[in-house]
């Protein structure tokens, strides 16, 4: 149990370092310039929860079955699937909802969660295959 817990604090950090880096550098003027008005200040704790939920959600869906069969594979197959459902969810539930909700961002986000979950699990299963 102890293992498990210290993959999911050790996978936090990462998961957070290449979604920060995506929003606050590489896309920040994507989002910026199609979602300008709709944008408001960040909610933290909200912001933290998520990431939270996402890693939790993540190892149990893909890492620790990919760990259970020894597949590097599955767990990048696995995250990405984890990476599209969840991001689809939001991104979709935003498009049929909102008012001049963006179509590219709906897409491009849908893209950047299937590579985000995909990555992370990939790098979550080799730091648990590091620590077992």
């Amino acid at each position: 149990m102890v293992h498990y817990v210290l993959l999911y604090v050790l996978t936090i950090p990462i998961f957070v370092l290449f979604d920060l880096l995506w929003l606050g550098v590489i896309a920040k003027d994507f989002y910026q310039s199609r979602l300008g008005e709709l944008l408001g200040p960040v909610v933290w704790p909200a912001a933290v929860v998520f990431y939270f939920v996402f890693v939790a959600g993540l190892l149990f869906f893909a890492v620790l079955p990919a760990l259970e069969v020894h597949s590097l594979s599955k767990a990048l197959v696995l995250g990405a699937l984890f990476g599209l459902v969840t991001y689809a969810t939001y991104d979709l539930t935003n498009h049929a909802t909102l008012r001049d909700w963006p179509l590219m961002v709906t897409v491009v986000d849908i893209l950047w969660g299937t590579v985000l979950g995909a990555t992370v699990a990939t790098l979550s299963y080799l730091l648990g295959n590091y620590l077992q």
